[in-house]
């Protein structure tokens, strides 16, 4: 029988240190919607949710994992 690798899961820290999070970035913020999600995170699910993951953000706006990596990290460092 084939066993799987447990995989520990990526923290937000280890995405940024990768050598392509800026081109992630840069594509994001090419995103039409994008400064729409930003906003709508920082008003209202932050508040409501202040410890949301990337994936459970992603899942609840319906956007790309990229994206909302990216969101949570920009809104996050202030």
């Amino acid at each position: 029988m084939l066993k799987l690798r447990e995989r520990t899961p990526m923290s937000l820290e280890d995405y940024v240190s990768n050598p392509l999070w800026p081109i992630l970035v840069e594509t994001v913020h090419a995103m039409i919607m994008y400064p729409h999600h930003k906003a709508y995170t920082r008003d209202i699910i932050l508040h409501e949710q202040p410890d949301v993951n990337p994936k459970d953000l992603a899942i609840k706006l319906g956007i790309p994992l990229g994206e909302a990596l990216v969101i949570l990290h920009e809104l996050k460092k202030g």
